[in-house]
C-alpha cells in the first residue's frame, strides 16, 4: 500500500503554490522599479528625477540684488537668517518678470506658524499667544516683518 496513492491533492496544492510564486515574481518584476533597493529601501532613480524637476525658487541672494534696502534692514534684525522665500513663497517667476507681483503674505497667518507659543520650541525663541498678543490685528500693524524689533512705521 503506497502512502501517495491518493495524494493527487498534494500535487495540485504544490502546483498552485508554484504557479502563485511564479505569478508573484512576474508581477513584482513588472511593478517594482529596477532602481528600488539601490540605496537601501529607496528607489535610486528618484534622486535624478527630483533633480530634473524645474526650479521654482530664486534664492535669497537673487532677491537681495534688487531689494538692497530690505536686505540691509533684514540683516540687522532677528530674521537675518530667514530666507525670503520662506515667507514670500517661490519667487522664480517674479525674478524672470519683475512686473509679476508676488503679493504680500497674510501676516496674521504666516507669523503664527513660527511664533505661536509652543512647548516644543526653545524658551529663548520669541513666542506669543496670538489671541492675547494682538487680538486679531495683523502682526504688520505693530511689527516690521523684515526686522520685527523695528516698529511698522520704521523706528525702534
Amino acid at each position: 500500500m503506497s502512502v501517495f496513492r491518493n495524494a493527487g491533492h498534494l500535487f495540485r496544492l504544490a502546483a498552485v503554490f508554484v504557479v502563485g510564486t511564479v505569478a508573484f515574481l512576474v508581477i513584482r518584476a513588472a511593478v517594482v522599479p529596477r532602481s528600488f533597493g539601490e540605496y537601501g529601501h529607496y528607489r535610486g532613480a528618484a534622486i535624478s528625477e527630483i533633480a530634473s524637476l524645474p526650479l521654482h525658487f530664486a534664492g535669497h541672494q537673487t532677491c537681495e540684488t534688487c531689494h538692497t534696502d530690505i536686505a540691509k534692514m533684514k540683516s540687522a534684525g532677528m530674521h537675518a537668517h530667514v530666507n525670503c522665500e520662506a515667507c514670500h513663497g517661490p519667487l522664480e517667476k517674479h525674478v524672470k518678470d519683475p512686473s509679476i507681483d508676488p503679493g504680500k503674505p497674510d501676516a496674521a497667518v504666516l507669523c503664527v506658524r513660527c511664533h505661536a507659543a509652543s512647548a516644543a520650541r526653545p524658551k529663548w525663541f520669541p513666542q506669543v499667544d496670538p489671541a492675547q498678543h494682538s487680538g486679531g490685528i495683523a502682526c504688520t500693524t505693530c511689527h516690521n516683518p523684515h526686522n520685527p524689533v523695528i516698529a511698522a512705521g520704521g523706528s525702534k
